[in-house]
Formats: structure tokens, sequence, C-alpha cells
């Protein structure tokens, strides 16, 4: 598979996918049970993810979302940018952020900087991919429906450059 101007091979298919959504999604239903929470994705690259897992959930919830930037071609910049910023009021609520990947943690640390101004009650983090290798911060992932390895990925909504959002699988970059 090539994305762009680098070789990519599959890596975790669509129904190892479809499986780790539902699983994570099992998960916060039975831990938020009777609550009411608003579920956060962070945009463009939870894009998928976020439809895929809040399909599954079966809470009385909302969703909404924050833009943030932080990366370059296929680098983390160390700074996030932010595009789309939280509307409402979230005082008092249980978010849950729906992230596509945590890697340095730096876009987290920024979101949960945002939510603790906003008065929030909980925030907890469901990702789709957890790089622990990467990870630098301490607050705690709580769902993560993969652990994978410190390599580069692309597909199911994370992208090299803009490109390869469209693939319905992950992929790694070849070596």
């Amino acid at each position: 598979m090539i994305v762009k101007d680098k070789a990519f091979k599959m890596f975790i298919d669509e129904e190892q996918l479809a499986q780790g959504i539902e699983k994570l999604a099992q998960q916060i239903n039975k831990d938020y049970e009777g609550r009411k929470p608003i579920f956060l994705a962070v945009l463009n690259g939870s894009f998928m993810f976020a439809a895929d897992l809040y399909r599954q959930t079966n809470l009385e919830s909302t969703i909404s979302f924050i833009k943030l930037a932080s990366y370059e071609s296929m680098n983390s910049t160390g700074s996030i940018k932010e595009l789309v910023g939280l509307q409402g009021s979230l005082k008092g609520e249980d978010v849950v952020i729906i992230e596509d990947i945590v890697d340095t943690g730096n876009t987290l640390e920024h979101i949960m900087n945002l939510l603790n101004d906003k008065g929030v009650k909980s925030a907890e983090i469901a990702t789709l991919l957890y790089k622990p290798e990467a990870y630098k911060k301490d607050i705690p992932v709580k769902y993560a429906a993969f652990e994978i390895p410190n390599k580069f990925v692309v597909g199911y909504g994370l992208d090299y450059d803009g490109l390869g959002r469209n693939l319905p699988a992950i992929y790694q970059l070849a070596e």
C-alpha cells in the first residue's frame, strides 16, 4: 500500500478494528451506566472511530467535537493549535474524550487542561490506538482498543499529510 511517497503494510484489519471497538463500547456502557456522558471527539483523526464507537454505546449521551493540530507530515510538532474549540458549558459533566491515537500525550494534556478549566466532573480517555513507549504524561488512558509499538500508522481516520484517512484498516509504515 502506497500513501503519498511511503509504503505501508497491513497492521490491524477491519474485523480486528470492529472487535476492538465493540469491546471498548461494552466497557464504556458498563462504566457509565445510569450516567449521561458527553463524548468529545478530537478531529480530524478520530472521526471514523468516534462514529463507530458512539453508535455502539447505549447510553443517554451527546457528542461534540474539538479540532486540534499537533502534527506536520509524520512528526509531532510539540505544540498544539486549537482550530475548533469547545462550545457550551461542561461544568459538572462527565466527559469521554475520543482520540484516534495517543502517543506523546501533548494533545491530551492540552484537552485535559481545557476541561479542568471548564469545571468538568470527570474526564476519561477512549483511544483507538495507544503507544505506551511514546507516552510521556501522567494522565491515565482508561480505554484503549489497541496498544501498538511506536511506529507510524495510517488509515481509518489517521493520515499522512492528509492522505490515507479513507482506508478501512490500519496500516503501518513498512521498513
